[in-house]
């Protein structure tokens, strides 16, 4: 249960983001990608909040597009956490690319209970900069639940999903983008946000070629089965909760496989 004991430090010693611990903060961060940053709504990937990643498997070249901001945050010294990815991130690769190592987490859990804990704990914190998690068995309310918790924690959200994405362009997250691989080492992009949900913007990216993210499939996690605490709606560090009654509140927060 170590990822349960790192969560618990992270959120103890940073239990609110204070917005001018970063120097120069501002509300979005650069893509790395001029056309790319073009294109967004805030001229970048905003600082706050989760954006909905449709791919059609994984491997699509969507990690080498996210690479640039994930090492600027790492480089601010806030974490960038993996949430039960389907295959390991390749550590040589993330530091070539400028991730700072020492700042990369990797959670290992299996159930949708244990995910859903684990990416609102990391999201809320305000000690990452960015949480990069799986949808599969989320609906629009949990996705609403840690899009709240990522507003409050300062922290970007890459949510990744696998279905048509025809079926998520109205979804409840304000950004969406579908991410295809292309001819050569390219990414095809389609990008919609809420302030035009009716037009949506394409575009064709270059991404860096022979520097591969995901390799080998992450082995299903061996450990027993853990309580995980249920998570109230406001950060409590002090005093005592009533369980009894956030149990009721919150049915999907309760326990899981942990690694």
């Amino acid at each position: 249960m170590e990822f349960l004991k790192e969560l618990q430090v992270l959120l103890m010693n940073n239990p609110f983001w204070v917005g001018d611990s970063v120097e120069n903060a501002s509300e979005h961060i650069t893509t790395g990608f001029q056309a790319l940053d073009e294109a967004l709504p805030q001229g970048g990937w905003s600082r706050a909040g989760l954006i909905g990643i449709h791919v059609p498997r994984e491997g699509a070249g969507e990690l080498s597009v996210l690479l640039p901001a994930l090492a600027q945050v790492s480089q601010e010294k806030r974490k960038v956490v993996f949430v039960a990815p389907p295959y390991l991130p390749y550590a040589p690769s993330l530091a070539q690319a400028g991730v700072d190592l020492s700042r990369y987490m990797l959670v290992k859990v299996q159930s949708l209970e244990s995910r859903l804990w684990a990416i609102e704990q990391a999201l809320r914190s305000g000690a990452c900069g960015a949480v990069i998690f799986w949808q599969q068995g989320m609906d629009a309310h949990h996705l609403s639940r840690l899009h709240r918790a990522a507003l409050e924690g300062n922290t970007i959200g890459f949510a990744f999903n696998h279905q048509a994405f025809d079926t998520v362009k109205s979804g409840p997250l304000p950004l969406r983008l579908a991410m295809r691989p292309s001819l050569g080492a390219r990414v095809e992009i389609e990008i919609v946000s809420d302030r035009d949900e009716s037009n949506s913007i394409a575009l064709t990216l270059e991404i860096p070629r022979g520097n591969p993210v995901l390799t080998t499939p992450l082995p299903p996690s061996r450990g027993r089965v853990g309580r995980i605490p249920a998570w109230q709606s406001s950060v409590q560090l002090h005093g005592k909760c009533d369980a009894s009654s956030e149990k009721l509140q919150q049915p999907w927060l309760l326990q899981g496989i942990v690694a």
